[in-house]
């Protein structure tokens, strides 16, 4: 059976040229970063980098090599305009005169990388007008002004996950061919679930509200919820948020106490809001405790926001334990 593959979808569906070549550029490093992943330790891409990123964190070899590849990448469109990449402290300019600004996380769930497990990259498009030398200033946009969103997930098979806020399609990638093939057009996430993904391990830090919340569900048939529920967890956000589009459920990080002036783990620019997006052109939804993170007006570049997406109704649910 032929299949339309990612160039002829975005002929047709992607707003503008350019934001087309935009995302078909993503695609085409995703092949290298792939390349990179599959030789594992004979690649040399496997350990620490011997360095910390803005956030503190340890980069792996394949961090630096990912945010490399994506960075030089984007760097060479003109329509770009700056970029900006949890690994990096600062945003990156390219083109003065380029339409759009990228942020991307170009390997999320990279301590999974010696383990052999699930990793991927999730990136986000915003429009710009800004003159002269880009600034932060120019990023700070709430979520739902995204042109586009998506992720490329090196599993078993390679995925490309997309939004152009037309809904929701998935791409396998085909190594023979080298290209993304659509497989899936409409991906529609259910209202209710009965599976959720949280890492139980923090549970003590939580707030009080959560804990009754993941408790009750924990309780399953005998409890309030009536109701069996399973719960999975890869530590990558982009492969449990890839589970949730393909058969649904609930994501969740949320605020710590260990941390208390830090509002959450996940960043907001780089992974709440365009997986937000995605999730919300699914029929999903995703809010932190306090509301929907697509009205989140950015103060900086790598702010953190605690997490909750996934069935609609689940995280209404969810959010009513806070407000209550």
């Amino acid at each position: 059976m032929s299949r339309q593959n990612l160039s002829d979808y975005l002929s047709s569906h992607a707003p503008s040229a350019t934001l087309a070549q935009l995302i078909l550029s993503i695609a085409e490093v995703s092949r290298a970063i792939r390349d990179d992943l599959s030789g594992g330790a004979l690649n040399d891409i496997l350990g620490a980098a011997g360095a910390e990123n803005v956030q503190g964190e340890e980069q792996k070899k394949l961090d630096v090599i990912a945010n490399e590849r994506i960075k030089t990448a984007l760097s060479a469109l003109p329509s770009v305009r700056g970029i900006a990449s949890e690994e990096e402290d600062e945003v990156v300019a390219a083109h003065n005169d380029g339409e759009f600004l990228v942020t991307f996380d170009p390997l999320d769930g990279s301590s999974n990388i010696d383990i052999n497990s699930m990793v991927g990259t999730i990136f986000s498009v915003l429009g710009s007008r800004g003159e002269g030398a880009v600034s932060e200033a120019e990023f700070l946009q709430p979520g739902r002004q995204q042109l586009a969103a998506g992720y490329v997930l090196y599993g078993p098979s390679v995925m490309l996950v997309l939004t152009v806020g037309k809904g929701v399609v998935m791409f396998t990638y085909e190594p023979k061919s080298g290209e993304y093939l659509l497989t899936e057009a409409e991906v529609s996430i259910a209202r209710e679930c009965k599976e959720f993904a949280i890492n139980m391990s923090n549970q003590r830090h939580w707030h009080p509200a959560m804990q009754r919340y993941i408790g009750e569900l924990l309780q399953g048939s005998e409890g309030p919820r009536g109701k069996n529920y399973n719960m999975r967890w890869v530590a990558a956000m982009v492969a449990d948020v890839h589970r949730i589009l393909c058969r649904g459920g609930l994501f969740c990080y949320p605020w710590d106490a260990r941390k208390p002036e830090q509002a959450g783990k996940l960043r907001l620019m780089y992974e709440a809001n365009p997986m937000g997006l995605l999730v919300e052109q699914a029929g999903g939804k995703v809010c932190t405790p306090d509301g929907n993170i697509l009205d989140i007006q950015p103060e900086h570049i790598h702010q953190r926001v605690p997490v909750i997406l996934g069935a609609a109704d689940e995280v209404t649910l969810c959010l009513d334990y806070h407000q209550q």
